[in-house]
């Protein structure tokens, strides 16, 4: 029970990371606002667990974002942890097939959304015991290859913002991290790309198999996974915590594949093997 008598606001909380982690928090005795676009989804979200108030929040909506946490203040007498967790593939293009329009959106609900949460939170916040506010970065953050390019700066921006956040709110006792999932079985891939309703279990079929074999922990990461980082950061146990990520991806960062996977061909394989030969080749 580490949120017992707490309150928690968490964006994008009717599905996958948002849901787990909004089932975790009340579980442990938090009351949970589960704030989401989706407010049917964030419902039944509600109905899986006790403490939690559904709240329709559009992120991109500045304006819903105040009064998601000042709703959330209202009814508890303020906020003691926010998990900043909302968001959405956005524009899939490279940088030159990405229109402006696609790359504000995506700065906006990825990035813009984060701050604004933050600043709306804070005068809520400020003195608390045990204050913590996390947001949800991306492996993208730290290198191209896992996600489209709009993405990937955006997360990369979120990272930034948390530290920066850290500096400014440890005067109020307000800690203030950021978690990094990985390859996670969540609704994202599916959603970002437009896949048709009939075809959705079967593409997350194709998930969990290819992301069983994308890094050195053989399993595909789950929204649990991510939730559960999420609780540590915001939990007494992280108390010291503060200005820095949690990378949870099953190790998908560590190196590159040959460095973890035996099978697959090392970079300098070629001309180890080229030297070996011919050495044999000397006369003994």
């Amino acid at each position: 029970m580490r949120f017992s008598g707490k309150s928690v606001v968490i964006t994008g909380a009717a599905s996958g990371i948002g849901r787990a982690a909004a089932l975790l928090f009340a579980r442990e005795g938090g009351t949970v606002f589960a704030a989401d676009l989706n407010l049917a989804g964030a419902e039944a979200v509600a109905r899986e667990g006790e403490n939690i108030i559904p709240v329709v929040c559009d992120v991109c909506d500045v304006a819903q974002i105040k009064s998601l946490m000042d709703h959330a203040a209202g009814t508890c007498g303020g906020i003691d942890v926010l998990f900043n967790n909302a968001a959405a593939g956005g524009a899939r293009g490279r940088i030159d097939e990405v229109d402006s329009e696609g790359w504000d959106l995506t700065m906006n609900l990825v990035l813009r959304s984060v701050a604004m949460g933050i600043h709306h939170a804070v005068p809520h916040m400020k003195h608390r015991k045990g204050a913590a506010i996390v947001n949800t970065s991306s492996v993208a953050a730290v290198g191209p290859g896992y996600s489209p390019t709009a993405y990937a700066v955006a997360k990369a921006g979120v990272l930034h913002l948390t530290k920066c956040a850290a500096t400014d709110l440890a005067q109020f006792g307000i800690r203030v991290n950021a978690v990094q999932p990985g390859f996670i079985n969540t609704n994202i891939f599916t959603a970002s790309m437009e896949m048709p309703a009939e075809l959705v279990d079967q593409a997350k079929a194709m998930i969990l198999q290819m992301s069983s074999h994308a890094q050195p922990v053989a399993r595909p990461g789950q929204p649990d996974d991510i939730a559960n980082a999420v609780a540590f950061l915001s939990s007494e146990a992280a108390s010291f915590v503060t200005g820095t990520s949690l990378i949870v991806d099953g190790g998908i960062t560590v190196g590159p594949r040959h460095s973890w996977d035996p099978e697959a061909p090392g970079l300098f394989d070629a001309l180890t093997a080229m030297a070996e030969a011919a050495q044999a080749s000397q006369p003994q």
